[in-house]
This record gives structure tokens, C-alpha cells and sequence, in this order.
């Protein structure tokens, strides 16, 4: 009797160690975020700035989150006009842009190395101004008018596609993506769809294609 006691004891403190041994491992398996940041400036359209109408700056941060999914946050600003079909606009503000990517394939050595995919929603506060508004009068007479600066908004989603290459042995990176667009909805001054969007583009039509070619630096 005294044996079974023993032993029945012996095996309850092996069994509870051995379950406070597998909790502590699986507390030291659980995620645990580390901070790691990489900043970025589209230097391609920067650059197309200085010789267009179109003014665009923009940059993003990004973080790697859990495994292969990385948290990024977009802004910048854009001033741009629109002469076409009788329409004379100019609209100016910044953007911001939240989301998320997945690296689909990375380099071995670096995981910041690879192509990935995801996804934004993005929101644009600006100013815009319409000096020549196309109006048909009567007998089929062609006129315009005018609308003072407002302040409008704009939001919608857009996807991401793209890769990013270490430059050399240093903690520069190229990041290249291509971004398609569909604007969910937006504000309207006299009930006129806004002819641009800034960091959505023109928003004739409620799709569209953006791209940017990063310099980005790894922290």
C-alpha cells in the first residue's frame, strides 16, 4: 500500500512538472513583436513633379508584423488641375492610406527580399476649385460657370502588388508596386463628380492604376 502511495505521488509531480515545463515552452512560442520599421519616398513620381502639372510626394513606413505579413501607412500630398472637355479644376491636399501586404516570396537570406501582395483604404481631405464649369443653355448654346474653393473628401480602397530588392550589402531598398484603385465614395461640390482625387488620381471613372518607385531605408 505504501509503494502504490509512493509511486502515485512520484508519478502526479512528474506529470504536473512535465505540464509546467510544456505551458513555459508555450509561452516562449507565443508572438512576441519586435521593432523593425523601414521609410520610404516615391522618388519616381517626385521626380516627374518638377516637368508636369501633376505634383505628387509621397512616402510610406512599414513594419514586419507576424511571419511573412508586414503593417504599412501611406501619405502625401498632391496638387494637380484638370483642362479637358470644357472643364478648368485645380484641387490641392493630402492623402493617407492604411493597410497591409504578404510577402508571397522572399529571399532566404532576407526576409525583406521578395514580392508581395495586399491591400489599403485610403482617404483624401482636400481643396478644390472649379473656374470653368461646361453648361448647355438654351437652343443648345454651350456656357460655363464658375465655383468658389471648397473643402471635399474622397475615400477608397486599392490594392497592392510589387517587390523590393536590398541595394548591395547596405540598408537601402528599391521597393516598386503597383496599386489598382476603386473609389468607394466621395463628396460633391453642386453635385459635380471632383474631375481628381489627389493620391487617387482622375476620378472620371471610379477605377485606377497608380505606381511608385521607392528608395526605402531599414531601420
Amino acid at each position: 500500500m505504501k509503494t502504490r502511495l509512493i509511486f502515485t505521488f512520484f508519478f502526479s509531480v512528474w506529470i504536473t512538472l512535465s505540464f509546467a515545463q510544456d505551458n513555459k515552452k508555450a509561452e516562449k512560442a507565443k508572438w512576441k513583436y519586435e521593432p523593425n520599421f523601414m521609410i520610404g519616398f516615391d522618388a519616381l513620381n517626385t521626380g516627374v513633379s518638377f516637368f508636369s502639372d501633376r505634383k505628387l510626394y509621397q512616402g510610406f513606413v512599414s513594419s514586419r508584423i507576424k511571419g511573412n505579413t508586414h503593417g504599412i501607412i501611406e501619405a502625401g500630398f498632391e496638387k494637380n488641375i484638370y483642362q479637358k472637355n470644357g472643364y478648368d479644376a485645380k484641387v490641392n491636399g493630402p492623402f493617407v492610406k492604411l493597410g497591409a501586404f504578404y510577402m508571397l516570396a522572399e529571399d532566404a537570406e532576407n526576409e525583406f527580399n521578395g514580392f508581395y501582395a495586399g491591400g489599403k483604404l485610403a482617404g483624401s481631405f482636400y481643396n478644390q476649385e472649379y473656374m470653368s464649369v461646361p453648361v448647355r443653355g438654351f437652343g443648345g448654346s454651350n456656357s460655363s460657370v464658375s465655383f468658389p474653393s471648397s473643402s471635399q473628401s474622397s475615400y477608397w480602397i486599392e490594392g497592392t502588388i510589387g517587390g523590393r530588392v536590398q541595394l548591395f550589402e547596405s540598408n537601402f531598398y528599391i521597393d516598386i508596386n503597383l496599386q489598382p484603385k476603386y473609389l468607394i465614395y466621395t463628396t460633391k461640390q453642386e453635385d459635380i463628380q471632383p474631375m481628381i482625387v489627389p493620391g487617387f488620381g482622375r476620378s472620371s471613372s471610379k477605377f485606377n492604376m497608380g505606381f511608385a518607385w521607392n528608395i526605402a531605408y531599414k531601420f
